[in-house]
């Protein structure tokens, strides 16, 4: 395995140019971990008046009852005040909320401090989002779904809809590709290696060894599957699948892990086995498994529309919370594979400076014309962009 100093290993930015600021939700309440409670919560908005509505909206700077504001890409939500506003609530949209903690938003430019419209257009079922976590061990993660964490900035794998114009710094694939002998580099696969061998420092090693380059391709397609949970299920060796074994409480308020049982209980509820790997996965200093249990069971404020909430655990909880379980669990077991990507550079960015792949143009940082349709701006006119 060659060994080769990072020093002059091309950057993330350079390499995926067009990046993006995280969005900045401005208030909880149009967030839940299930769409029902967000459809509750719309209605007891929409049937408060005055004061009580304003104070029910929780208003920012940014964000008011009376601010004027056109549709999110993509929805088809009102765009009239809010003050006025009634109807019922748009179809809450799948968002990535917290690393690996999928939940749901109402899609309405009204709720939302600052959403970053540019990624509602380019955001279908062919884009991949890879975001920056400032983790030293998982640098990157990837979503399909919109990603509303807070985090570093986004990076679309797609500049336009329907997976076309790939956010790669042009050349980039091609030059790849000669350099492995012919090997192909579709942008996905050059995704793929990103996610597996990104540095903490979001340097990312290139390699010209066509054998390395399949296997990290590989590793990263896995890990992308592990991240996004699309298509067939993730499964742990047989022996080693999580199952409850003793029934969930309807209103759980405690976690807590039995490392020497390789058991979770919540309160009086069991589930096992669960490797330690899976219960000390941490990104950014949280532990997964913690954060996705704190979200869903930590008091609302009094008052507040997060106090809308299912009365009791739903079973999809469970269900998401198994599979949670065994994503981490089979992302820990790749670090070592992940590790020998790392250490092997061949392709430096002096080298791509010198192919004329870096810098990329400036043309490339910036968002993609991608209009083919109007969309409606603040109190239904049509928005001039």
């Amino acid at each position: 395995m060659p060994c080769v100093t990072h020093d002059d290993a091309p950057r993330l930015a350079d390499l995926m140019p067009w990046s993006v600021a995280p969005l900045r939700p401005g208030r909880a309440w149009p967030t839940a971990p299930d769409p029902g409670s967000l459809k509750a919560r719309w209605d007891a908005l929409m049937k408060a008046e005055g004061p009580d509505r304003e104070a029910l909206f929780e208003p920012t700077r940014a964000r008011t009852l009376t601010s004027a504001v056109g549709q999110l890409p993509g929805q088809s939500t009102g765009t009239g005040r809010l003050a006025r506003a009634e109807g019922p609530c748009a179809p809450p949209v799948r968002v990535l909320t917290a690393p690996f903690d999928e939940q749901w938003l109402i899609p309405d430019h009204r709720l939302i401090d600052i959403a970053r419209p540019e990624l509602w257009r380019v955001a279908d079922a062919r884009q991949v989002f890879a975001v920056e976590t400032g983790d030293e061990d998982l640098p990157l993660l990837a979503t399909s779904l919109l990603p509303t964490l807070r985090a570093g900035r986004i990076r679309p794998l797609y500049r336009r809809p329907g997976g076309t114009e790939p956010n790669l710094a042009p050349g980039l694939a091609a030059h790849l590709s000669a350099r492995l002998g012919g090997v192909p580099t579709a942008p996905a696969d050059v995704l793929a290696w990103i996610l597996a061998a990104t540095g903490p420092d979001l340097a990312v090693p290139l390699t010209d060894d066509p054998v390395l380059w399949t296997a990290g391709v590989e590793l990263g397609r896995r890990m992308l599957w592990l991240m996004r949970r699309d298509g067939e299920r993730p499964k742990l060796p047989g022996g080693r699948r999580p199952y409850v074994r003793a029934p969930l409480p309807a209103r759980p308020l405690t976690l807590h892990y039995d490392r020497d049982e390789e058991a979770l209980h919540i309160d009086e509820g069991r589930i096992a086995p669960v490797p330690p790997q899976a219960w000390d996965y941490e990104v950014a200093g949280a532990r997964v498994l913690e954060s996705w249990f704190t979200a869903r069971t930590a008091p609302p404020a009094p008052g507040a529309l997060t106090a809308i909430r299912p009365a009791t655990w739903p079973q999809t909880w469970t269900s998401e919370l198994l599979e949670l379980i065994t994503v981490l669990a089979l992302l820990a077991g790749l670090r070592p594979q992940r590790a020998e990507l790392k250490a092997a550079s061949s392709i430096t960015a002096a080298e791509l400076r010198a192919a004329a792949v870096l810098p990329a143009p400036e043309s490339s940082r910036r968002p993609a014309s991608v209009l083919d349709h109007h969309e409606e701006g603040p109190d239904g006119q049509f928005a001039l962009i």
